[in-house]
């Protein structure tokens, strides 16, 4: 398969030391992608992203050789709009802003949320409460370039995301399509019920996408194995090819010509080195070239 026919492939990256410094680490595993988070991503606040550090970040990209439009960001693991508890619905608001502006200033594509948990309350009345909360949110920003893009979740509890019906009617809630998305993740939507072993599961569940959330959403891929079987509702990551998923199915993924210009990050555990990286990168371009369309 021709390299410019890959899909953007790439990994999270580390922002340890700015922003700034994760295209270098990018590069030097060979990614064409690049997922991001704008801040500590397991607390609310965080020291701002530096005018300086901005100005550079264009900058490195160039360096490494990354195109600005592959590159995308993720909120923080606290935040969750659909929260019925007054303390973290502020919280969470006040955070998302944040980081929308962060991506606005690094002049992002996209910044991947989780829907969030109802606790509770009900799917209906969570859709409802996540669509007010991201109203209030856009309101009070300027126009940008960073669209919000709703995660496929394994459907964990009170979770929303797991059936494609919820990012469906959560985009028509919201109802922005100039500043909303999707990003799937192979792991979650597995997890969720979602087969994408073989060949023909994979264009079963992938026309149920098409029709259900539609592929002009889709603005971003998460390349994840998974360590549970299908239909576990548990979100545990695994290297490419040695979970329940298998190759079969990113081979599948990768040669999908509706696929081609969607950014894809890696989020599998990995050392310091990022010698996870640069097998899961390799084995992934070794299972496009063995089966091109």
């Amino acid at each position: 398969m021709k390299k410019d026919t890959l899909p953007p492939l790439g990994s999270h990256m580390s922002i340890a030391g700015g922003v700034d410094r994760a295209p270098a680490r990018a590069a030097s595993v060979g990614c064409t992608a690049m997922q991001i988070f704008v801040k500590n991503n397991n607390r609310w606040e965080g020291p701002p992203i530096t005018g300086e550090q901005a100005r550079r970040f264009p900058e490195e990209l160039a360096a490494a050789g990354l195109r600005l439009e592959h590159v995308f960001a993720h909120t923080g693991y606290l935040i969750n709009l659909a929260s019925p508890k007054e303390d973290v619905a502020r919280k969470s608001i006040a955070a998302l802003e944040d980081e929308l502006r962060r991506c606005q200033q690094l002049h992002l594509p996209g910044i991947v949320l989780h829907p969030g948990a109802h606790l509770g309350t009900g799917r209906d009345a969570a859709i409802e409460t996540i669509a007010k909360r991201a109203h209030r949110i856009f309101s009070r920003l300027p126009d940008g370039p960073t669209r919000l893009l709703l995660e496929t979740t394994a459907g964990t509890g009170t979770n929303l995301g797991g059936p494609f019906e919820d990012l469906r009617d959560l985009l028509a809630a919201i109802d922005l399509p100039g500043r909303m998305g999707v990003c799937l993740d192979t792991c979650h939507i597995f997890a969720a019920g979602y087969d994408i072993r073989t060949p023909e599961a994979y264009r079963k569940t992938m026309t149920q996408f098409g029709r259900i959330v539609g592929f002009k959403n889709l603005r971003a891929v998460h390349l994840n194995d998974s360590k549970h079987p299908l239909g576990s509702h548990k979100d545990r990551h695994e290297h490419i090819g040695q979970g329940h998923l298998g190759g079969e199915a990113f081979r599948s993924l990768l040669t999908d010509r509706r696929m081609r210009k969607v950014p894809m990050s890696l989020e599998t555990e990995k050392d310091k080195e990022m010698t996870e990286d640069r097998i899961n990168l390799e084995r992934l371009r070794r299972l496009a070239r063995r089966n091109a369309r």
